[in-house]
């Protein structure tokens, strides 16, 4: 099998403009969680989430105008490939990079639609409490905006980073909820060591902080309703976390067979050496309450690595501040890796920036290949009062200097989809 490592990295996130200054702000353990501004949600029971503020897509593309009446997901998804891209130094290899060995594999979010001309459109076309399909689709034929329309389709950001970036080798995306550009990034990762492909943009895009996407986490019941206090809502493995925080943003990396990025002389941020995926085959949006999914993902990746317990320096863990999934993630840390678990520093980035879906694994991909290459892990913040089952090393409150070698990142997303994806640092 081909090695693969990361040459290039770009982001988008609740708390920083790039990758940079959101690596700075989760060191300083700020929070990027606040009122909603994109749409009314004064009504709505959860009223607060982790937005992506001031974003500009020409700040980071020289045709912005091209790109106006696309989905906020596209317009991420943009940004932080364009940051990795230029990042890896792949764009400067020019005709040297063979497009056809060049490919896409995203975990992208559906694209949230034109919301308020939506509603008048179903409103004036209802009748008794019904709505006209045919009048509804006579005037939405007029009024609908086409781009708007398709980008709807999560597959659609794979589709414009393709053509951006002339890959003409695989595309493709995949979503399955919180674990998708984990997942993402694990296929990309086997493409490569099997010889599909020499150099994948790999990662996620989205954004769920509109009237549909809010609503349904609240029906759900898995929103934190702190609205009073924003910054400290999202508190992963605290005694008294009441849900998570919906965030936004993308996380894009460029994945490249060893001995491609070596011919180059790329810089090289980490290697990928593990990768799991399991299901739970249990419900919809409960993890299964001894973990087992998650447990054989756990043990998969770390088979795949060649890698015992004792070799994890650091998780960052999925972490999602709700009642079930910290817990059922301790336990299945717990019994993975049995007395090294209490070993092993843990934090949870997510009590920061909220919860990212689709786009959440990738941005924490980014943060393992950080700290190895700064040798300083990440807080969990507001961790204040730790919940007696969730008794490991979470990193309260403050950053923790350590050489890092060897990362695990987790993400488990509804459906009972788990990822686990192992990360080291490069030796020749």
């Amino acid at each position: 099998m081909r090695r693969v490592v990361v040459t290039g990295m770009g982001m988008v996130t609740p708390v920083g403009a790039d990758m940079e200054s959101t690596w700075s702000a989760l060191l300083a353990g700020r929070s990027g969680v606040g009122p909603i501004s994109l749409f009314d949600a004064r009504t709505f029971p959860t009223r607060i989430a982790a937005e992506v503020h001031d974003f500009r897509v020409d700040d980071y593309l020289p045709d912005a105008s091209r790109w106006a009446e696309h989905s906020r997901n596209s317009k991420f998804a943009l940004a932080a490939a364009t940051m990795a891209m230029k990042d890896s130094g792949l764009e400067d290899e020019g005709s040297r990079l063979n497009r056809r060995r060049f490919g896409v594999y995203l975990g992208s979010g559906e694209g949230q639609q034109d919301f308020p001309r939506f509603v008048r459109l179903v409103k004036e076309t209802s009748h008794e409490g019904r709505v006209d399909t045919a009048e509804f689709t006579r005037l939405g034929i007029h009024e609908l905006h086409p781009i708007r329309e398709a980008e709807q389709e999560p597959g659609t950001p794979s589709g414009h980073l393709a053509s951006v970036f002339g890959a003409q080798g695989p595309n493709a995306n995949c979503l399955t909820a919180c674990a998708a550009s984990s997942q993402a990034i694990g296929e990309a990762f086997e493409l490569i060591r099997r010889g599909s492909a020499d150099v994948i943009l790999s990662g996620g895009t989205h954004s769920m902080i509109h009237p549909f996407g809010v609503t349904g986490f609240i029906l759900l019941t898995a929103l934190s309703t702190r609205n009073d206090e924003p910054q400290r809502a999202s508190r992963p493995f605290d005694r008294d976390r009441d849900g998570f925080i919906l965030g936004e943003g993308a996380g894009m990396l460029v994945l490249e067979e060893l001995e491609h990025a070596k011919a180059r002389g790329a810089r090289i941020y980490g290697e990928i050496v593990g990768y799991g995926s399991t299901a739970d085959a249990f419900r919809i949006t409960d993890s299964h309450d001894e973990g087992r999914g998650a447990i054989a993902c756990l043990k998969e990746a770390l088979a795949c690595a060649g890698v015992e317990p004792s070799d994890i320096d650091y998780v960052n863990a999925h972490g999602t501040s709700t009642a079930v999934n910290d817990s059922i993630e301790t336990l299945a840390i717990k019994r993975t890796f049995g007395e090294e678990a209490y070993r092993i520093p843990i934090s949870s980035t997510k009590s920061m920036m909220g919860h990212l879906i689709a786009a959440a694994g990738s941005v924490e991909a980014i943060v393992c290949l950080l700290t190895i290459r700064d040798g300083v892990m990440p807080p969990t913040i507001n961790l204040d009062n730790p919940d007696p089952e969730c008794d490991l090393d979470y990193i309260p409150h403050q950053p923790r200097e350590k050489v890092v070698d060897v990362t695990l990142t987790n993400s488990f997303g509804f459906g009972g989809q788990n990822i686990t994806l192992i990360l080291r640092r490069f030796t020749d």
